[in-house]
């Protein structure tokens, strides 16, 4: 689906990834772990420019509207299915189906409130939510996610990112939720000072090795030192 060879970036004319490579196959259900600023926004933005056309993109700005509704913000996901005289129509008077499909969507989402209420005056999680819904609504193959739920608890997490399995073939999503990375992604990827440092399949990790990832000691050394315990 995709490969990248060794990629470098600029973050604000720092150096943010260096020199890195990676595949990435369709089908595949992707993690991107590290500590802040070790390049996984970067990486994730880059992913989605060179994906854009068949994926839909939930960064940590949002980049929703104050001053629209929630219906709004959300169907701002659907502009490009239409003409844009359809969207201004709609923009004034919602027209009954899509207000019915983002309804529903806002309510597997457990956005209990109605959609004509102003992003404004909505709570950091369930701006996140709206944010996340707009994203679904694209109904792209493809999800890449910048840390959807950070604002949320551990069990909603869970109940909304088996949303996001559900509608989209390949998932690829920054996490800081380790144990959510480790139960429910096939692959994780892990990057310390823009450079690849991780790079395995779920059932080749345990908690014990993204531990040692996190910490200054080598991954190779952490797998060296448990294969010996184990023989």
């Amino acid at each position: 689906m995709l490969r990248i060879e060794n990629l470098t970036l600029k973050y604000e004319e720092k150096l943010a990834i260096r020199q890195l490579s990676l595949s990435i196959k369709a089908g595949e259900k992707l993690a991107i772990i590290g500590t802040s600023g070790a390049g996984k926004s970067t990486l994730l933005t880059h992913l989605y420019q060179c994906l854009k056309n068949e994926a839909a993109y939930s960064s940590q700005k949002q980049g929703l509207v104050e001053g629209l509704s929630t219906y709004h913000n959300v169907f701002m996901g659907a502009l490009a299915r239409h003409h844009w005289s359809y969207n201004l129509f709609n923009l004034v008077s919602p027209f009954k189906q899509p207000l019915d499909q983002v309804t529903q969507l806002c309510q597997e989402l457990e956005l209990d409130f109605p959609v004509s209420k102003k992003l404004s005056e909505l709570s950091g999680g369930q701006r996140q939510r709206v944010a996340l819904a707009r994203a679904l609504y694209q109904q792209k193959d493809i999800f890449i996610g910048d840390e959807p739920f950070s604002a949320l608890d551990p069990l909603m997490s869970r109940r909304l990112l088996d949303m996001v399995f559900e509608r989209h073939n390949t998932v690829i999503m920054v996490l800081h939720d380790k144990s959510l990375a480790l139960e429910h992604f096939d692959r994780i990827i892990g990057l310390k000072q823009g450079q690849l440092h991780l790079d395995a399949r779920q059932d080749e990790l345990t908690s014990e090795l993204v531990d040692d990832f996190y910490s200054d000691v080598p991954l190779t050394e952490a797998i060296h030192v448990l294969a010996a315990s184990d023989a």
